[in-house]
């Protein structure tokens, strides 16, 4: 069974950079696309990035495009999200997904069966 945990969240002041990690463990990450998703205190989950298995394509959602990037380590079996020139607004439980097929769109939180249990990002001064 596919497992999922988050690191590398933390407190930054607005224009800081973090890098998230998702680590799997349990069945090999390469026979899963990934998702990253976000929910702010109120908000609905919000998807906001999506890499393939094999790392040659991506989706951003709007609001992190140009600022965030995705990317993977098949055979370390971990996927990151590099965030720069975090915003208030950014703040958030940042979580990893997994997923072998999206019909419902690679951003939407349905396709994704597989979680992990977030990482709480603020951006704050």
């Amino acid at each position: 069974q596919l497992q999922l945990v988050e690191s590398g969240g933390g407190v930054v002041q607005p224009g800081g950079s973090l890098r998230l990690s998702c680590a799997a463990s349990g069945v090999p990450l390469a026979y899963y696309a990934i998702g990253w998703f976000r929910q702010a205190p109120g908000n609905k989950r919000e998807g906001i990035s999506f890499i393939n298995p094999s790392s040659d394509h991506t989706v951003y959602a709007g609001s992190v495009k140009g600022r965030f990037a995705i990317s993977r380590d098949n055979a370390k079996n971990v996927a990151f999200l590099q965030m720069n020139n975090l915003q208030p607004e950014d703040t958030a439980v940042y979580f990893c997904a997994a997923t072998q097929r999206w019909p419902y769109g690679a951003l939407a939180d349905v396709s994704y069966p597989n979680w992990g249990q977030g990482t709480q990002v603020t951006a704050s001064s």
